[in-house]
């Protein structure tokens, strides 16, 4: 098959989707297929081809891709573009995405999950792998997911919004406090605050990547994670670190983080997660493949969010609960592929 792999972007997860990506390219090649790596935000010039169908046959070399602890910003990126454009898509994107057979999405952050770029897809009858527009703005956007996992009766932490500009909401709980965008993921613009004086200081810095924070109250539990694949949950992966909390740092760098899957917990509690999982992704209408997180204060089970497109970095959480489950990382790659193709023929 013919594959665009799309990374990149303007999201502040530039970086996280270059270093998925590239491995997803890898297996992809590896796998037999023509896969591409094309950036979403630079585009392609075309320079070295005549035909668009030519950027399918370039030579790709298996290479890494180092995941810099330095956090974009939007500004950063687009000085990435010499022609000062700040669209999304870049040069020829579409029209070679058009010629692909599938698109796997590599992208991660908000202008990649939050459904501007599936929608685009939708009205240029392209396909790509992953969850719907809609599916997946909803997913991304945590004050739509949160509201809807609640009346689900499905528990999820407490929480307020707070707008820019505008006073801060009283809590209906105490310190300490999550706060976070209500749009981006890889805990960037996270931070957990144990006092009002903290909170003041730390919402600027949220503000940064979103105009609308979640200030989340704190369940002190274990960390989970539980992948789904195809309609099937994986088995889940149990996060911690040996200081601090599992922030930008711990997720994408050899720094203290320690994963276990399946984890050392109760045969109930880890099918509970399981069905939890499930249920999350179909309230949410989130299809193909995605990951849900949670926490596990006894005896209750809290979700934390969903994520449409998880991370597929070295150290990200998805292939290593595949791989518990016997699936290799380029099978998982090809399996996310396979999976999109049967949904869109039923």
């Amino acid at each position: 098959m013919k594959i665009v792999v799309l990374a990149g972007g303007r999201s502040p997860e530039r970086n996280v989707s270059l270093s998925s990506s590239v491995m997803i390219t890898n297996a992809l090649r590896e796998k037999g297929h023509a896969a591409v790596l094309i950036d979403l935000f630079l585009g392609d010039e075309l320079q070295d081809v005549q035909t668009i169908d030519q950027v399918f046959q370039r030579a790709w070399v298996p290479r890494d891709y180092a995941i810099s602890t330095e956090i974009l910003t939007v500004a950063a990126i687009d000085q990435l573009r010499t022609d000062g454009s700040k669209a999304l898509f870049g040069p020829n994107v579409l029209a070679i995405c058009q010629a692909a057979d599938m698109v796997f999405l590599g992208l991660h952050g908000e202008d990649g999950e939050n459904g501007k770029v599936q929608a685009t897809f939708d009205l240029f009858g392209i396909r790509y792998t992953g969850s719907s527009a809609l599916a997946s703005g909803v997913a991304m956007d945590k004050r739509l997911s949160k509201q809807l996992l609640l009346q689900q009766q499905i528990k999820t932490p407490g929480y307020v919004i707070a707008k820019k500009g505008q006073p801060q909401p009283a809590l209906a709980f105490g310190f300490p406090v999550v706060v976070k965008p209500a749009n981006g993921g890889s805990s960037i613009g996270m931070q957990i605050v144990a006092d009002q004086a903290e909170l003041a200081a730390a919402l600027p810095i949220a503000f940064q990547f979103d105009a609308n924070v979640v200030l989340e109250e704190y369940v002190a539990g274990r960390e989970f994670s539980v992948g789904i694949l195809n309609g099937v949950a994986l088995p889940a992966i149990e996060i911690s670190v040996d200081d601090g909390w599992y922030d930008y740092t711990h997720k994408y760098q050899d720094h203290g983080a320690n994963y276990q899957t399946p984890p050392a917990i109760p045969a109930a509690v880890h099918q509970q997660m399981q069905k939890m999982a499930l249920v999350t992704m179909a309230v949410l209408g989130l299809t193909n493949y995605g990951r849900v997180d949670f926490l596990w204060r006894a005896p209750e089970i809290y979700v934390i969010e969903a994520n449409s497109l998880p991370g597929m970095t070295p150290h990200s959480l998805l292939p290593q609960e595949a791989a518990a489950s016997g699936i290799n990382y380029a099978e998982l790659c090809e399996q996310i592929v396979a999976g999109k193709l049967a949904l869109l023929d039923k």
